[in-house]
């Protein structure tokens, strides 16, 4: 240790270690407490749902649905490139997809219990697996999540009105608001009382500010706005200006105030007064981190298990898992027949939040560790999330592997096991243990 510390290559980068660390922590949230902050941004709007970019021919493109193509049409690039020019000494990209798909048809082989056995479910194992990694990868390539338009207050009002209307006009919409503010009965127009309803619930709503189209480094939490910055809320609610003149000062989003509090708490950010606010809606966001996206890839995966067990055991006999007479067979093989049946449902549930939740999970903390600590801070977690990514994929493919196997098998093998027995084999079998199933295969 003593002569590492001697060399002066290695003190130098040290050194130049310890001063990016210091610099990137003064720039981010922690340091703004300090009179700092000089490279912090505000946390990006997060929400669930996939967000709008483009409407073409009345198909609204969202940017998950994007990135999922980026996904599929890299891979096939990426395969095409790989066998193209096959020869018996492959090169590394031929070599690499080799490798991939020998080290699955072993695994298939292996679970399926005999050569060849597993190679009715490779290439819906291996699709899955691969169209997952190259999706989780590429949703945390830099600029995923933090490029993209902005979404000005008067179209984040318009929406909301626009919605709202149509329920007061269908007779559907009852207040959530109380008190008589937010309602004032002499407004008998939809769209006027759907415009005070919609600023009076959103009245506390956050925005960014903007320059242009771009977010000034070293602005933080406290340089957002509330809707009631850019609109005269109170004054609309208080009968002192009217909804057209509330409607003009959204159709300008801009910065009518600042609080008292954020010119005390950001003093280095300067007037925000005159600035545009808005909501940044990316162009590109990892299609893992959308609900729809995971329920298709997991329909995909349980449809093609109950192609399997049908093909594999007749349409009556694979039926018969689910539906069995309680006259012939007994009420409690019957209400295991229902189990297995929810089974099926819960599988296709768990496959959607397992890769869900820890996609988008990741997708958080990488925004939290940007926001604390910019520069630096995510970068052990890019390669944390480059693994997570992967061993989602395996576990992906690996379960519809599993599932697959276990519907094709005869009643005679499951020994009627239920949902419980199935469950844990199925477990055991994704974890690469040989269950008594798979060793009386072998």
């Amino acid at each position: 240790m003593g002569k590492l510390l001697s060399n002066p290559k290695v003190i130098v980068g040290l050194v130049a270690a310890l001063a990016v660390f210091f610099v990137a922590l003064a720039g981010g949230a922690l340091g703004a407490s300090f009179g700092g902050g000089f490279l912090g941004s505000p946390i990006p709007h997060i929400q669930l749902a996939a967000e709008p970019v483009a409407n073409i021919g009345g198909y609204t493109l969202n940017n998950t649905t994007i990135m999922f193509w980026a996904s599929g049409i890299l891979l096939l690039s990426l395969v095409w490139l790989a066998t193209r020019k096959m020869t018996e000494i492959p090169g590394r990209m031929q070599g690499l997809f080799e490798a991939i798909v020998e080290f699955f048809d072993s695994t298939a082989d292996s679970v399926a219990g005999g050569p060849k056995a597993g190679r009715r479910y490779l290439p819906v194992m291996l699709g899955i697996f691969l169209i997952v990694l190259f999706s989780n990868w590429l949703g945390i390539l830099p600029g995923i999540g933090t490029i993209g338009k902005v979404e000005t207050v008067a179209e984040f009002v318009e929406h909301r009105v626009e919605h709202r209307a149509h329920e007061l006009d269908k007779g559907k919409a009852e207040t959530k608001l109380i008190g008589s503010a937010c309602l004032r009965p002499a407004v008998k127009d939809h769209h006027d009382r759907a415009f005070i309803e919609v600023l009076c619930e959103n009245a506390n709503e956050h925005f960014v500010v903007f320059d242009g189209r771009l977010i000034k480094p070293g602005r933080t939490e406290q340089t957002k706005v509330g809707l009631n910055q850019v609109v005269e809320v109170d004054e609309l609610l208080a009968g002192r200006i009217t909804v057209t003149e509330a409607e003009h000062q959204i159709e300008e989003g801009i910065v009518l105030h600042l609080s008292a509090g954020q010119k005390a708490d950001c003093k280095q950010c300067g007037d925000l007064t005159g600035k545009r606010a808005g909501i940044l809606v990316p162009y590109l966001r990892g299609s893992s981190t959308d609900l729809n996206t995971t329920l298709a890839v997991a329909l995909f995966a349980m449809v093609a298990v109950q192609i399997w067990g049908i093909r594999a055991l007749g349409g009556r006999a694979y039926a018969g898992k689910f539906f069995v007479n309680p006259f012939t067979k007994g009420p409690i093989l019957t209400g295991v027949g229902f189990l297995e049946m929810f089974g099926e449902i819960a599988r296709t549930i768990s496959f959607t939040f397992r890769l869900f939740g820890n996609m988008f999970a990741g997708e958080i903390l990488l925004i939290a560790m940007g926001f604390l600590l910019p520069v630096i801070g995510m970068l052990p977690f890019l390669g944390l999330e480059l693994f997570v990514g992967l061993i989602q994929a395996f576990v992906f493919g690996m379960l519809a592997l599993v599932f697959g196997v276990s519907a094709s098998a005869h009643h005679g093998e499951e020994d009627h096991g239920g949902g419980s027995r199935g469950s844990h084999d199925d477990e055991h079998a994704a974890a690469g243990v040989h269950t008594p199933q798979t060793q009386g295969a072998h």
